[in-house]
């Protein structure tokens, strides 16, 4: 027995490190397409844009694992079914729990790892990316001033530099024409790129400003802050739950700001804590009806359609459950559910 253990794991194992590995990759090409704004609008290192979009790979990972697993068990098993090497397992005694078994163990290991994705590394992975992002378009590695040349910073806005060294700067002229309705210019000796929580700012020192309105304007000063862009980081961007780590969002599950933040985190931690049991129940599910269907020989041949249709409904009805659910009362019932689904079809798989 433990011989055609050992023989089916190293084909599920195979069949799902290949399968994870294209359709991770295919999925990470397909990020890299539809952010290839970053590359091109704000010239970016590609070194940087690769690592910016390699942070989505765990993310990734973790929503397609379940599907790969599944996939790897219809085609191993399936297969071994076409050779009539279940039948020859089946008529030697062994019952469809134990040819089960390999499937099950892979379930179960790539649950506890899909478990360890969702709450630890995909929450770290996705506030880097955040952050990276973030950096990449308004922070100090978006800002790049070339000396003795005007540079565009941001769409009305043009700076001129005589000397760069790092953020210093010398002799200093930007013209912001934001408002066209009172345009400004602003000389000054010196000045400095410094990051703010709302992006860059300039600091000059030791200058004038001309600004143009109903009447014109015209002073000195020794300090004056001016802000390069008016994106807010923290404010002004979406409500992220996937950053949020997971000891903080089962915090802010019983005091969200609003009912549409509540309902979002609840949906979250039914990805974190309940999606990975997914893979234990399709790799079973899979399991029980191929095996079952295998000892009635007219009906095998439907069994992997059977499948694919049972996991597309489970999966249907689960995501549904998933985003609609408004209370913690509702999010233990799922997985309560959860949990009699997996037992039942444990319990088909192992009726004599």
């Amino acid at each position: 027995m433990k011989i055609l253990n050992r023989y089916f794991s190293k084909q599920l194992v195979a069949i799902f490190v290949m399968l994870m590995l294209i359709l991770t990759g295919l999925a990470w090409m397909m990020q890299i397409m539809s952010m290839m704004k970053f590359l091109i609008k704000y010239g970016i290192d590609l070194g940087d844009f690769l690592g910016l979009t390699a942070l989505m790979i765990p993310f990734i990972a973790s929503i397609i694992v379940p599907f790969v697993c599944f996939i790897a068990v219809i085609f191993v098993y399936n297969k071994m079914i076409g050779d009539n090497e279940v039948t020859v397992m089946a008529a030697s005694g062994l019952s469809p729990k134990q040819i089960a078994r390999p499937a099950i163990k892979l379930g179960a290991v790539l649950m506890v790892a899909n478990l360890v994705l969702n709450i630890w590394i995909v929450p770290k992975t996705q506030s880097m990316f955040y952050d990276t992002q973030w950096n990449l378009q308004y922070g100090m590695a978006h800002m790049k001033l070339h000396e003795s040349a005007f540079t565009t910073i941001t769409e009305g806005m043009v700076v001129y530099v005589d000397k760069v060294s790092g953020h210093d700067l010398s002799q200093v002229m930007l013209s912001d024409m934001r408002d066209k309705d009172r345009p400004s210019t602003i000389f000054a000796e010196k000045g400095k790129l410094v990051s703010t929580v709302r992006g860059l700012s300039l600091v000059m020192t030791n200058g004038s400003l001309q600004s143009q309105g109903d009447r014109m304007i015209t002073g000195t000063f020794e300090t004056f802050d001016m802000d390069l862009n008016v994106i807010d980081k923290d404010t002004n961007s979406s409500f992220r739950v996937r950053r949020i780590p997971t000891d903080e969002l089962i915090k802010i599950a019983f005091d969200a700001e609003t009912k549409k933040q509540h309902k979002m985190i609840l949906t979250e931690l039914c990805n974190r804590f309940l999606s990975p049991v997914m893979n234990l129940i399709l790799a079973l599910l899979c399991a029980t009806i191929l095996l079952r269907s295998s000892l009635l020989r007219r009906r095998a041949s439907f069994a992997p359609m059977f499948a694919v249709g049972a996991m597309a409904g489970l999966m249907a009805i689960y995501m549904s459950a998933s985003n609609m659910i408004g209370s913690l009362t509702e999010f233990g019932l799922l997985a309560i559910g959860l949990g009699c689904v997996l037992m039942g079809i444990y319990l088909i798989l192992a009726k004599k």
